[in-house]
């Protein structure tokens, strides 16, 4: 189990998301972390159940999920997500550092 201290990060990602046994479907990574993450699930998903998410420019990551409710699903990574991967996702998706200009 995912140790529940770890840092998570509030974003939106565009991102696929394909339960096992199922067809990949479009989805949004509402938070991240290197042990998991939490996105829009459009269909009921169970704890234990086995899925794989993409994220744009990244092989599918396998996942475990945790918990469900009301259309999110919060899931536990197979394999942590590199500390470096997960920088990267953060700098390209997340709203820290980037500035605005009006035109």
């Amino acid at each position: 189990m995912a140790d529940p201290s770890t840092p998570r990060t509030k974003l939106s990602i565009p991102a696929t998301l394909r339960a096992s046994g199922g067809r990949d479907y479009q989805s949004v990574v509402h938070e991240l972390s290197i042990t998991g993450f939490s996105a829009a699930s459009m269909n009921r998903m169970h704890d234990g159940q086995v899925c794989w998410l993409s994220l744009p420019d990244l092989d599918e990551l396998e996942a475990e999920v945790v918990w469900w409710e009301n259309s999110i699903v919060g899931c536990e990574f197979s394999e942590l997500l590199s500390p470096i991967v997960h920088d990267n996702i953060l700098q390209r998706y997340s709203n820290l550092g980037v500035i605005r200009t009006a035109v």
